[in-house]
């Protein structure tokens, strides 16, 4: 402790190189805290998006195959489902110029509350859906985006079908990006043009029990093992972690790139810890001289590097704290956190604050070992010869 003022003085000897050395230190460490958020925030993002009861039934081809709509009742009849629903995607526009802007199927509404049931809606709002021929329910995000609200008539023209449907809105979703309306409503539709709608695209089904939901998938799958075409379940987890199979490869591949630009930072450090040190080789030797130990002198020039990235790795962690806490209040008072959507997961947790921490005394340790080491080990003779 006694060495300290020492320390801080030859910190404060070039104020401008440590602070731009403790800048990009503390941009690093941001930027490793900010994405090691991602992995836990993955995971967050797919607990919330499932269901452990409910399960999905698509065509083994994959889900961009039909199934026969006959196929529902079937499921409906295997023990152990409580409900279920058949999914076609509509692929609705507001603007056929934009494209398909959000997701929009046309469902069975006799039983979505049921399969559905963790949404705690208003029971009025599924009576209404069942009750109205052209009602639909709209996502939370959805509505605020397009300025929509409950009884506003709206029309999405299909990209997949020949057709152009004007629904109303009876409620409201506290989910993200979905779009139902009734199944019924588009058939008619389709007969009215010429066309009969005997498909699905999905079926949806929850099952009594978490722990028959394996029987209930494989009796499901066993039962059209041979039939027009063959089928494969699976729950709700694993359907929603399929699309962010691809998402967390890259997640992987940001976080390499992270740990690459950390590296970076260990030797633009190391960098300037020995610009230090051999501004300081004639003191060094004169210290040395007047007998400090050369432990001594490994010891404060190692804790000048090292205390200079902890001060900056800390501002660095409570900066990427701060920022994504404050994004999160933000949105929380603007009441859009589902303009957010997943991102509201993300979250700087202690831990990773003190994996951050730690990683910036360790950047300190290893960009000063070196420079330290090899002053502290020249004699002094040497020295004071190069110097004088």
């Amino acid at each position: 402790m006694k060495y300290l003022p020492l320390i801080f003085r030859n910190l404060g000897r070039n104020k401008l190189r440590s602070f731009l050395t403790g800048a990009a230190i503390a941009l690093a460490i941001a930027l490793v805290c900010i994405l090691r958020t991602m992995p836990a925030g993955l995971d967050a993002v797919l607990a919330s998006a499932s269901n452990n009861t409910r399960i999905s039934t698509h065509n083994e081809a994959g889900i961009v195959y039909s199934m026969p709509y006959a196929y529902l009742a079937k499921v409906r009849a295997v023990p152990g489902v409580v409900a279920a629903i058949g999914w076609n995607w509509f692929g609705g526009a507001v603007d056929l110029n934009k494209g398909v802007e959000f997701p929009n199927f046309a469902v069975d509404p006799d039983q979505l509350d049921k399969v559905y049931a963790d949404w705690n809606l208003d029971p009025k709002v599924f009576e209404d859906f069942r009750k109205y021929r052209d009602a639909a329910l709209v996502a939370h995000d959805q509505m605020a985006k397009f300025h929509w609200k409950v009884g506003d008539n709206i029309t999405l023209q299909s990209t997949v079908f020949p057709i152009s449907l004007t629904f109303r809105i009876v409620g409201e979703l506290p989910i993200n990006r979905s779009f139902y309306f009734q199944r019924e409503y588009l058939n008619q539709a389709l007969a009215a043009a010429g066309t009969n709608l005997d498909t699905t695209g999905l079926i949806w089904s929850r099952v009594d029990d978490p722990e028959r939901v394996g029987p209930v998938m494989r009796e499901i799958d066993d039962m059209f093992k041979n039939g027009e075409a063959i089928t494969t379940s699976e729950t709700e987890k694993s359907f929603v972690g399929n699309f962010f199979s691809g998402l967390k490869g890259l997640v992987t591949v940001i976080q390499f790139v992270a740990a690459i630009v950390t590296l970076c930072i260990v030797f633009i450090a190391a960098n300037t810890a020995s610009m230090s040190i051999r501004e300081r080789v004639g003191e060094i030797a004169i210290m040395k001289a007047i007998g400090f130990r050369k432990q001594t002198i490994f010891s404060t020039l190692l804790a000048e590097a090292g205390l200079l990235a902890f001060v900056a790795g800390v501002i660095g962690a409570f900066a990427a704290y701060g920022m994504i806490h404050g994004l999160q209040v933000m949105a929380a008072r603007a009441g859009n956190n589902a303009q957010l959507g997943p991102l509201t997961a993300f979250v700087v947790s202690n831990a990773i604050l003190i994996q951050a921490i730690f990683i910036s005394l360790l950047i300190g340790i290893l960009s000063g070992w070196v420079p330290a080491l090899g002053a502290s080990r020249r004699s002094v003779a040497q020295t004071l010869r190069e110097v004088f």
